[in-house]
């Protein structure tokens, strides 16, 4: 494999992240005056294979970084390539006459990329909006010493170490310990399993049994009436709102004229007089 090939292979782990690792493991690591030279190529000629060789020397770095956020239930691979994106925005902006090393500089962008990746796909509902809740997010994390929920003393204590009030850590650790429910029942699930998603526990329209006897009892009168009603016409006139109303396929007036050898507008009349006579006797 050439190694423009490998270098584009490098920036997104893919499926197999072992080998993924052992080969960003396997790039050369950059001294000082090998980084600052290819920062100033990159800074002042455009040298796009300077940026490539300082990318691909720091890729280790920011596998090791994801390791750092295993414990948020994301892919690692996701969350690499994320962290490869900050790195090549640190590229980018890196300056070596600054006397910092690229490692030093990336972190910041690293982070950026990992901790936007993390809070728009760890939870449906957002944890954290603003500037501050994202790092009381992140920090109070690291802070925690156990799984369970904090006592009031340890609420004080991570508050005063992060310089929030005791409430802002109090929330923050509810938003943290609330989960993901599917609003519906997985499919999957054994019928006997409990029914724990929000769906079973909606109110269903028209359960109540009183209301659905009635309904039912009206649908029974209503039909019953109409089908009297209907027996009630002449034979004409029942033969009119059969084939215009009732029939698949409608009749219209013109074809109804030349069957009884009237005018359409005498069809019209006895259809009107006979949708009278069935709304007096269905509402009586």
């Amino acid at each position: 494999m050439s190694t423009r090939l490998l270098a584009m292979d490098a920036l997104s782990p893919g499926r197999d992240l072992d080998h993924y690792i052992h080969t960003v493991s396997s790039f050369e690591i950059l001294s000082a005056e090998e980084e600052a030279a290819l920062g100033r190529a990159l800074r002042d000629e455009g040298d796009l294979e300077a940026a490539r060789r300082l990318v691909l020397s720091h890729l280790r770095f920011v596998v090791h970084m994801a390791r750092s956020y295993a414990g948020y239930g994301l892919s690692q691979a996701d969350l690499i390539q994320e962290g490869n994106v900050g790195l090549m925005k640190a590229v980018k902006r890196f300056d070596p006459d600054f006397g910092v090393r690229l490692v030093s500089f990336a972190v910041h962008w690293i982070k950026a990329e990992m901790h936007e990746f993390i809070l728009r796909n760890w939870r449906i509902v957002k944890v954290a909006t603003t500037k501050a809740q994202r790092k009381l997010f992140f920090n109070l994390r690291s802070q925690k010493k156990r799984l369970g929920w904090m006592n009031a003393e340890e609420v004080a204590s991570v508050a005063e170490t992060l310089g929030v009030s005791p409430e802002e850590v109090t929330r923050m650790e509810g938003r943290m310990a609330a989960f993901d429910a599917h609003f519906d029942l997985d499919h999957s699930e054994d019928d006997s399993a409990p029914m724990t998603a929000p769906a079973a526990y909606l109110a269903a329209e028209g359960a109540d049994p009183a209301e659905q006897v009635e309904a039912e009892d009206w649908e029974d009168a209503t039909v019953g009436a109409l089908q009297q009603a209907l027996a009630g016409l002449d034979e004409r006139s029942r033969d009119i709102i059969q084939s215009r109303w009732l029939a698949e396929d409608k009749a219209t007036l013109h074809t109804l004229a030349d069957r009884y050898g009237v005018s359409a507008e005498r069809i019209r009349q006895l259809e009107l007089g006979a949708l009278k006579k069935l709304k007096g006797a269905i509402a009586a």
